[in-house]
């Protein structure tokens, strides 16, 4: 039986995407980290996972772009974004001057840093390994403790809704990432794909490398460093693209710009956007 892997406990916005996207009669199977799904499906003991990898408001989930870029051997085959909705949830009875601290994942606390900052100003925020991880401790703890989390997660745990739609205004979408081991093979009129590479540190080598694109009129859809890991000031680049490897324009301009790199990684080909409701 097919097994797809999700960021849990039951509760997260990560299992409503696992939900929602999951083929017919395909087993659930939930991770404690992000990390722990993308490695198991790089071992072999999934067959697919889907992790968050980006925020409308709060930007990339820096965990995926590390995995994806560093500690594994697997490709992105398709995208779902998803509407999400943070909430300030409590023990019932929980009244606001009596939290000391508020806990959850970091996408979330800064996804609802406008209202932590108005309301709860001088109030320890405490960044733990998923939103619904979050509501189980509030739920196991005292009226101290407060945490973001969905709707579901106060549901399952039994928690009062204190600041609802609690997140930094109302265009809140996730952008979850299907991972597998093989590369996505099929073609679409939608299509994007994804690399990650880090060039020679002098002055225009990024520039040249973009321009390869630009050359081809290849669309560039985004671009974004994160750190190399073993060097300080030294950083990857992270960019999508509009079209499909097997599209020929596309695929001589990554191979030339693998050709100038000094680190390279395709991270696959795959249809954008299947928006989920």
């Amino acid at each position: 039986m097919s097994v797809l892997g999700y960021l849990g406990p039951d509760g997260t916005f990560s299992k409503q995407a696992a939900v929602l996207c999951a083929k017919d009669g395909q087993e659930l199977k939930e991770y404690p980290t992000i990390a722990s799904a993308v490695k198991a499906v790089d071992r072999g003991d999934i067959d697919v996972c889907i992790v968050p990898i980006e925020n409308s408001l709060n930007g990339s989930v820096s965990e995926t772009l590390d995995i994806l870029a560093f500690d594994s051997n697997v490709y992105i085959t398709g995208e779902y974004v998803l509407k999400i909705t943070q909430n300030l949830v409590v023990r019932p009875g929980t009244k606001k001057e009596d939290i000391k601290v508020i806990m959850s994942h970091p996408q979330a606390l800064g996804q609802s840093a406008k209202m932590l900052e108005n309301e709860f100003c001088g109030v320890e925020l405490k960044a733990v390994s998923s939103t619904a991880y979050a509501a189980k401790a509030v739920s196991e703890g005292d009226k101290t403790i407060a945490a973001i989390a969905p709707v579901s997660a106060a549901e399952l745990y039994g928690l009062e809704i204190l600041y609802p739609s609690c997140n930094d205004g109302d265009n809140n979408f996730t952008r979850f990432a299907v991972i597998e081991k093989e590369r996505n093979m099929h073609v679409t009129d939608r299509d994007k794909s994804s690399i990650v590479f880090s060039t020679e540190h002098t002055p225009g080598s990024l520039y040249r490398a973009i321009g390869l694109l630009g050359a081809q009129n290849i669309n560039l859809l985004k671009i974004e460093s994160r750190p190399m890991k073993n060097e300080l000031g030294k950083y990857v680049f992270f960019i999508d693209i509009e079209g499909n490897l097997d599209d020929a324009k596309i695929y001589f301009a990554l191979d030339e710009i693998k050709s100038k790199s000094l680190f390279y990684k395709f991270l696959g080909s795959y249809a954008c956007n299947e928006n989920l409701t």
